[in-house]
């Protein structure tokens, strides 16, 4: 059984790490860190609550440290956890920047311990279903994909870090870590990248818009996000030789989460018919299609790989370098916005690990 300790109980502690921990076979939610107030021993009866990392790590037994508070602690909180000969998984995004991503993943090396970002998306059912659609071929050779991610949110929380300027906020380090780690997933790093980021709502003062293009050798890529879609956009359309694929709707993992965190785990990301997405396509001449069942989303699964691969079963569920990858792809795109031009994919940086 390996003993985990989760850094902060807001929003992601609360919602994705403590009940996905709670619920995956050999991990032991453990303790948990909450600067003020008990409220994680009330939902998890039997843990212990630290007032600091610091005094956590006085618990040698806890070998999985999870930092899930706001972004601009990431970095020192997961440095201290790492020189404390734990493994660590740090959510998203786990640095404001790829050359502070990169001191990380020296530590963890130099460590001997496991540096694994929480990009939990690649476990949506809408990203897992387009995954299989591609996979079975149908699509024929795929020449463009877009991917978009909207919400309506039309007021600004200054307090909030995601809204108030504070390092590592932001629409773009937010939801478009997701998009950009969905795409090197899927197609690998592109060649050239072209972005706008914007400012769009009354007194905004982080970004809250982007659209990124990366453009491959013969394909296009579009990752698109906003906080004020009142009509929907597909969550996925991807076009290929033989036909297309679009699906509506975002993963419902989040939202039954939020309302129960307690609920049935097989239940979590399961869609229902009326969001299955619609696959167009020809076979020769005859027309192939209809609605796609949706493939269950599981982000349980991120943490059974954890699991593994602290257990020498597996390698991480998502490598420390391709948050690194993400990371330079979005400072690509800050400068191609700044710009107004493309800028050119340079991976030669990346840190050895």
């Amino acid at each position: 059984m390996i003993r985990v300790g989760v850094v902060g109980y807001g929003l992601a502690g609360r919602v994705f790490h403590a009940p996905l921990i709670a619920t995956v076979e050999g991990l032991e939610l453990a303790a948990v860190v909450e600067r003020s107030g008990r409220t994680a021993e009330q939902a998890y009866p039997g843990i212990t609550t630290y007032p600091s990392l610091e005094a956590l790590l006085g618990d040698t037994t806890i070998e999985l440290v999870v930092i899930a508070t706001p972004p601009a602690t990431h970095v020192p909180l997961a440095h201290e956890a790492l020189r404390a000969g734990r493994h660590v998984v740090v959510d998203k995004p786990v640095a404001p920047n790829s050359v502070e991503l990169a001191g990380l993943i020296s530590s963890a090396a130099d460590a001997g311990r496991l540096l694994i970002p929480f990009h939990n998306r690649r476990w949506d059912s809408d990203y897992q279903t387009l995954q299989k659609v591609m996979h079975e071929g149908t699509l024929g050779r795929v020449v463009s994909l877009e991917s978009t991610f909207d919400r309506w949110k039309p007021g600004i929380r200054k307090q909030f870090w995601k809204e108030d300027g504070t390092a590592g906020g932001g629409h773009l380090l937010d939801i478009g870590t997701h998009l950009a780690d969905q795409a090197l997933h899927l197609f690998g790093m592109p060649e050239v990248v072209l972005a706008v980021i914007r400012s769009e709502r009354e007194e905004a003062i982080t970004d809250d818009a982007f659209t990124i293009h990366l453009r491959y050798q013969e394909m296009l890529v579009t990752l698109s996000s906003n906080c004020l879609a009142t009509l929907p956009r597909p969550r996925f359309l991807i076009r290929g030789t033989q036909g297309n694929f679009m699906k509506w709707g975002l993963d419902p993992q989040e939202a039954r989460l939020k309302e129960n965190p307690h609920s049935n785990p097989e239940e979590w990301g399961v869609e229902p018919e009326s969001a299955w997405g619609e696959l167009a396509a020809f076979d020769g001449e005859r027309p192939v299609g209809g609605k796609v069942p949706s493939v269950p989303g599981a982000y349980r699964l991120y943490y059974a790989g954890v699991r593994d691969a602290i257990l020498g079963k597996s390698a991480p569920p998502v490598a420390a370098v391709d948050a690194w990858k993400v990371a330079r792809l979005l400072e690509w795109a800050v400068e191609s916005s700044k710009e107004r031009r493309e800028i050119a994919c340079d991976w030669s940086g990346q840190p050895k690990v």
